[in-house]
């Protein structure tokens, strides 16, 4: 009588696919999860139409203000900070004396987020330079130092603001850039003909066999690459 081989079972994939019922729970699932000021803030930022995409998610303010705490950051920067969201996330994970320095060429939006940040009453925290970002980046005295950065701009200028930010973290300092899975469209296409796809494809790859960090590609909000300074 032949022997009957083992049944293949397939893993599942440990992940799940979030629709809105799901968002919406995870996000009431937090610390804080009612804000008057970020939900304003919000509510400011969406009526201004298409452009309120650059907002960043509940959960992910939540995740970067838990992340600043947890290792104790004092100095910060964030490069790109359109209506000051994630700014005020960034912030609140601060100590009393903590610094973040946040770079953006829009006067128009960030005129917005000062607004809030006093709302928040963290701007005596945040210092604001607007210009280009990399040329903002070469005027930093030689000395300063960050723990945490948040890279959220123009995505063809990621891997410049990432070789500029680098030298300048403490070791064991995390950098953060968002919109790393490009809404998905990544692995839809054989070829990335659009420029910012392009970059964040490159810089996904280099991020992961860069030997100077260690890094995360995590599905949150529209994915968020993390990177520890070694």
């Amino acid at each position: 009588m032949k022997s009957k081989r083992a049944r293949k079972t397939k893993t599942p994939l440990k992940y799940t696919v979030l629709n809105d019922r799901n968002y919406a729970y995870l996000c009431k699932r937090r610390s804080q999860a009612r804000d008057a000021v970020l939900d304003a803030l919000r509510a400011r930022t969406e009526a201004m139409g298409e452009i309120a995409e650059m907002q960043i998610g509940r959960e992910q303010g939540s995740f970067m203000t838990l992340l600043v705490a947890a290792i104790g950051a004092r100095e910060a920067i964030e490069i790109g900070t359109f209506t000051g969201y994630s700014a005020i996330c960034i912030a609140r994970g601060l100590p009393a004396n903590g610094k973040l320095l946040c770079l953006d060429i829009s006067g128009e939006w960030t005129g917005i987020a000062r607004k809030y940040w006093k709302r928040a009453g963290v701007d005596k925290k945040i210092e604001l330079r607007l210009g280009p970002a990399a040329e903002t980046l070469k005027q930093l005295a030689p000395a300063r130092k960050f723990d945490f950065a948040f890279i959220d701009a123009d995505k063809t200028g990621y891997d410049t603001y990432y070789e500029a930010v680098l030298p300048r973290m403490r070791p064991n300092g995390l950098i953060l850039f968002d919109n790393m899975l490009w809404g998905g469209r990544l692995v839809s296409q054989k070829r990335i003909a659009d420029a910012n796809g392009g970059a964040i494809d490159r810089l996904n790859r280099k991020l992961a066999r860069d030997p100077r960090v260690e890094s995360a590609l995590l599905p949150l909000a529209d994915g968020i690459h993390v990177c520890r300074v070694l």
